[in-house]
């Protein structure tokens, strides 16, 4: 029999059909459009928890995790990157993303890999205009605090020894050349390359963490190890701004899941159910494994456990249920921990603020698990999906994603560094960024 159900996935009104539900695939026919007052509302709320996320959340999070002397420089680099990546945001990178001008839905051409400009400087978004059932103003605004919080996520990388004015250029030029591309393939609509494909990827594992997690892996490779690691201990100089932190982006998270529906449905509120479950089960596992290896478990592996349970979910959190969470929370927990220590101490790179083993490793085991318990058989959204075709589907655009952001990351980066240097001085390191880059410090005493 055929059935047709109308859901929000992936940032936008889809419509799936019975004979293109059976293989996993959108039709992508958008309802009317119409303003509704709940969803609108619940936008808004959403977009300010995720803007909640980035200033004060990420910036007390990894303030938290790095050395006193370089307590500022974290908070200065996502509190400018807020302003940066809004500007381009603003200027042309909304359009980019989102405009849909040219797009043929199976054509592989220009359009299918970034949008036109017809929508630089906002150009015909007015009060009055609409993105599904919500104004287009407050989809912009929404899709802009994922824009900001994805470059914030690699900075934790290489925190401690990289200049200021090399962090900004690195991740505004990162924005425009890897995160739109990405961005509008997966969320750009018909016509857009993985979108075409039928890629799951309900709010950002693919756009946001596993971009920020191979470009953090990158980085922390170019611009080498801070002086004195491994050998030199490092610990965090402040775990309760750390985990204070760590609360502001768990609740924010709310936002960025539960806001990506786009409407205050029942959608929603299982993506904040399913957001709720997967981080609480990876932070048992890490503490579980902690109890074990050296005998108590520890606050930042509580907190790391917890960021890596909802990155993994983030991709997933729109078309699985409670028993997807539950083994996505698993799976992204036991292995962040293997990334997080086991492969950054054999491959020798300085991740500071292991970027790589929670988003990267997180993002990627959500991406590819959503193409199993998004099934209806493991109480998921999508009935008679074919588990094996999206599995491949899913690795295709990690795959893409992957070369994709680590060729631009390491062009930009080497452009970078022999334009202006990205390393601070050895002088300036040992003395800490604040004072160095900033002329200021984050405590009197």
């Amino acid at each position: 029999m055929q059935h047709e159900e109308t859901t929000y996935r992936g940032k936008g009104l889809v419509r799936w059909s019975g004979t293109l539900g059976a293989l996993g695939l959108p039709s992508l026919a958008c309802a009317e459009d119409a303003l509704n007052a709940g969803d609108t509302a619940w936008v808004l709320v959403a977009s300010a928890l995720v803007l909640f996320m980035m200033i004060p959340g990420l910036a007390m999070f990894y303030a938290g995790l790095v050395r006193r002397k370089n307590v500022l420089s974290l908070y200065m680099q996502c509190f400018a990157l807020t302003v940066i990546v809004t500007l381009i945001w603003t200027v042309f990178g909304y359009s980019v993303a989102f405009d849909s001008t040219g797009m043929q839905q199976g054509v592989v051409g220009l359009h299918a890999f970034v949008g036109g400009l017809s929508k630089a400087f906002l150009s015909g978004v007015t009060a009055d205009t609409l993105r599904g059932t919500i104004p287009e103003a407050l989809f912009f605004v929404f899709q802009l605090t994922f824009a900001i919080i994805t470059p914030g996520l690699f900075i934790g990388a290489f925190a401690e020894r990289m200049k200021f004015t090399a962090v900004l250029w690195f991740s505004a030029l990162w924005v425009v050349f890897a995160y739109l591309p990405i961005c509008h393939m997966v969320w750009g609509g018909t016509g857009a390359l993985f979108a075409d494909m039928g890629v799951f990827d309900f709010a950002g594992g693919i756009v946001v963490h596993i971009t920020a997690g191979v470009s953090a892996l990158v980085a922390a490779i170019v611009v080498g190890k801070r002086k004195g690691y491994p050998d030199i201990p490092m610990p965090p100089h402040n775990m309760t701004m750390a985990l204070t932190g760590t609360g502001m982006l768990r609740v924010g998270w709310f936002g960025f899941n539960g806001g990506s529906a786009l409407a205050a449905n029942g959608q929603a509120s299982m993506a904040v159910v399913v957001t709720q479950i997967s981080p609480c089960v990876a932070a048992l596992v890490w503490m579980v494994i902690e109890s074990v290896k050296v005998g108590k478990p520890s606050a930042l592996g509580l907190a790391t456990g917890a960021i890596a349970g909802l990155a993994a979910i983030t991709p997933a959190s729109g078309n699985v249920g409670p028993v997807g969470a539950l083994v996505i929370g698993f799976v992204s927990g036991l292995l962040a921990y293997v990334g997080a220590t086991t492969l950054k101490r054999k491959f020798g790179y300085d991740d500071a603020l292991d970027v790589v083993g929670v988003h990267g490793v997180g993002g990627l085991v959500g991406t590819l698990l959503v193409g199993i318990f998004a099934s209806s058989t493991f109480g998921g959204s999508v009935q008679d999906l074919n588990i094996a075709r999206q599995l491949s589907v899913q690795a295709m655009a990690i795959v893409y994603t992957i070369i994709h952001c680590g060729i631009v990351s390491f062009v930009l980066l080497k452009i970078i560094d022999s334009v202006i240097g990205l390393r601070v001085n050895e002088e300036d390191e040992f003395n800490g960024l604040d004072l160095a880059e900033h002329g200021e410090v984050g405590y009197d005493l």
